[in-house]
Parts: structure tokens; sequence; C-alpha cells
């Protein structure tokens, strides 16, 4: 891919997440309320953070809701969407392991009723 196009997709993906920030549905407010600014083991997480990959030659990107890049971890937030989207979100993960990235992956139901289960078991894998 030609840096020309590199800046292409950049530019979309500036786009695409800063939309994903502004839209940001509730369950993700509220996770991103109790991690962010270090709060969680003080750990830097970022929300609607692109993800860069070139597996077929064709450069793409992911947007990660949740990413802490010291710890190579993405934290997934799943609406009822993903109910039908599992081959997708399974491809998707095969890739994202492939660059490195450990998933974890969080039902919105999950968060909004019991954060602190859902806590528990992020801080279970920070501490790893």
């Amino acid at each position: 891919m030609s840096l020309n196009r590199k800046r292409e997709l950049v530019a979309v993906a500036k786009v695409v997440c800063r939309d994903l920030r502004k839209n940001a549905t509730e369950t993700e407010k509220i996770f991103w309320e109790t991690i962010r600014n270090k709060k969680l083991l003080d750990k830097k997480f970022y929300r609607q953070y692109p993800l860069f990959y070139d597996i077929t030659g064709k450069e793409s990107f992911f947007v990660a809701d949740f990413y802490c890049h010291q710890e190579k971890l993405v934290v997934e937030l799943d609406g009822v969407i993903h109910k039908y989207r599992l081959k997708e979100d399974k491809e998707r993960e095969k890739i994202l392991n492939y660059m490195g990235l450990n998933i974890i992956r969080f039902r919105n139901d999950e968060v909004l009723n019991d954060l602190d289960d859902v806590l528990s078991k992020l801080k279970e894998i920070l501490k790893h």
C-alpha cells in the first residue's frame, strides 16, 4: 500500500473513531468513566481506538471499544448485535491475536448489572 493510501486510511479511521466516541452507548460511557485516567490499576486505556492490520495485502483497521497498549489488551463490550456477528467476531479475534493482542469480551448487561464483577475479572487479567 502506498504512503498516500495509508494517510487516507488513517484519516478515515480518525473520523470513524471520533464519531463512535461522540455516539457512545450508555454502557461504554459507564465503563469509560470507571477506567479512564488510569483509574484501574494505573493502566492507560484508550476508547474507540483504531488497530491497523495488513493480513492479506490490503491494509484495514478495526476499532477496539477500549485498548490498553501497555498490556496489549482489547476490551470489547458486546450488545445484542453481537449475537448475530459471531463469525465476524471470531475472525476479528483471530487477526487481533495474530497481531499479539489479547481480547476480553463483556456483555453490556454484565457492565450495567454487575460492574464490580466485570472490573474484578479485568483486574485479574491485568495482574498477570
